[in-house]
């Protein structure tokens, strides 16, 4: 009997063991925007736009699910679960709080891509850990997540307003001198989410940094 009992348990724990493994193979990659179609070709917008782009380079579609729009991915043993917030920027730490807990995804396979003022348009950056920078969507998450270490990638939209108009200029659609650039970096974006899933984190922040 005891031996059975040994057994069992020994078996349990391995069967425990391997639902960690595979929830080390599953990342949350988060596009922050404003849903709405006034809000579609914002700057703001670059999480939703490059999470689409993406489900268009690899025919995927997006279904509305608890707190926003769901997509899955799979690449080489990897699951990518893309989640577009359905809570408006300021509120989007509940919609990725939420979705971390359901599907059981550790912090460290989370990526929110999010629009910064302070890199040139285009420029694209990888961290680990940071402030929010003034913006709301990563304040939000920060304070829904306790912590300021979770993963980034900050598109750089860059700061060419006048003073006052930062609001219009982030609620702004892209020029037309943009959207003639933006496909190269929509490809280059893509590029860089399946790396953080494949390479890990630092690769990914050696190879695309500053690209």
């Amino acid at each position: 009997m005891c031996r059975f009992l040994f057994k069992l348990f020994k078996l349990f724990k391995r069967k425990e063991q391997i639902v960690a493994i595979d929830d080390m193979k599953k990342f949350l990659i988060v596009g922050l925007g404003n849903i709405g179609e006034k809000y579609e070709n914002t700057r703001h917008n670059i999480g939703f736009k490059i999470l689409d782009y993406f489900a268009d380079q690899e025919d995927l579609t997006f279904e509305s699910e608890k707190l926003g729009a769901m997509s899955t991915y799979k690449l080489k043993g990897r699951t990518f679960i893309f989640l577009k917030p359905s809570t408006f920027m300021n509120l989007s730490g509940k919609a990725v709080l939420y979705w971390l807990n359901k599907e059981k995804i550790p912090l460290e396979n989370l990526l929110v891509i999010t629009d910064d003022l302070n890199l040139p348009f285009g420029s694209i950056r990888l961290k680990t850990k940071g402030s929010d920078g003034g913006h709301n969507g990563l304040k939000d998450i920060q304070d829904k997540l306790n912590t300021t270490k979770y993963n980034r990638f900050r598109f750089g939209i860059s700061d060419t307003f006048s003073k006052g108009r930062q609001i219009d200029y982030v609620l702004g659609e892209w020029s037309n001198e943009e959207n003639e650039k933006l496909p190269e970096r929509l490809d280059k974006s893509v590029e860089l989410i399946k790396s953080f899933a494949l390479a890990g984190v630092n690769n990914t922040m050696n190879i695309f940094n500053g690209k």
